[in-house]
């Protein structure tokens, strides 16, 4: 990589695009409506309804300062399946909404700029009682999973998207977040995508703590081929576009 190519990456990591960016000419400033809070779903699409936040069984009190003691990337996972109530308790550790603000905003477990939350957590489901293997959508405004695509051997095409990284067929789920960058663009304009790229990142970290409450391990996965996961979650790989994964299992 040349050397200039290497100074232009590092600029993106500075807040230099703030002295940059003319703010009174976002979609926010201009008026324009923003978008929806969540990725519409179709109406004849399955539904799964989620335990509610607070009546989980198989939640563990774990505090702070254990949970981030014992917080470590595990790649080796019992044959164990997630319970329904683990993987509703992971789902809205990560997205959940705490509170509506109004139509287009909401208060969640994890921070984001302006409260954007410019992800949509898309669900591999591999090895979860009372739940098909398939890929899922997270709707975090009425707390239930959809369902997207059935697809044969699952685990195998989730491995091969991630070049070849198997424990990811071997966990009980994979999480998969992907940007949907137009949701923070709205407000921010160029310089979106850092902030997209920050809140991936305190969402990861809550699923990390989240499962030192349920016995499970978790590792993230930022070495994927885009391409590959984007065609195998259905994206555009434009709108919206598969930006971190990481995988889930009982220890």
């Amino acid at each position: 990589m040349s050397a200039s190519s290497v100074k232009q990456r590092r600029e993106f990591l500075k807040a230099t695009i703030w002295q940059q960016v003319d703010f009174s000419r976002t979609d926010q400033h201009r008026g324009v409506a923003p978008p929806p809070l969540e990725a519409p779903a179709p109406p004849e699409a399955k539904r799964i309804t989620l335990a509610a936040p607070g009546s989980w069984q198989n939640v563990r009190v774990v505090g702070v300062e254990t949970a981030i003691r014992r917080r470590e990337s595990h790649r080796q996972y019992s044959a164990a399946p997630l319970e329904m109530d683990e993987l509703s308790f992971l789902l809205w550790a990560t997205q959940g909404i705490r509170a509506r603000i109004d139509a287009a905003t909401a208060l969640r477990t994890v921070p984001s700029a302006g409260a954007r939350h410019a992800l949509e957590t898309h669900l591999c489901a591999l090895n979860v009682n009372q739940l098909e293997p398939a890929i899922y959508r997270y709707l975090p405004v009425r707390h239930q999973l959809v369902l997207e695509h059935s697809i044969p051997q699952l685990g195998r095409r989730l491995a091969a998207g991630a070049f070849e990284q198997q424990f990811l067929a071997e966990a009980a789920a994979v999480f998969v977040w992907a940007a949907v960058p137009y949701r923070m663009e709205w407000r921010y304009g160029a310089a979106a995508h850092k902030l997209i790229a920050l809140d991936a990142g305190h969402v990861c970290q809550n699923l990390y703590l989240a499962c030192e409450a349920i016995g499970a391990g978790c590792c993230a996965v930022a070495a994927y081929h885009q391409q590959r996961m984007d065609e195998l979650l259905g994206l555009d790989g434009d709108e919206e576009f598969t930006i971190y994964m990481a995988a889930v299992g009982k220890l």
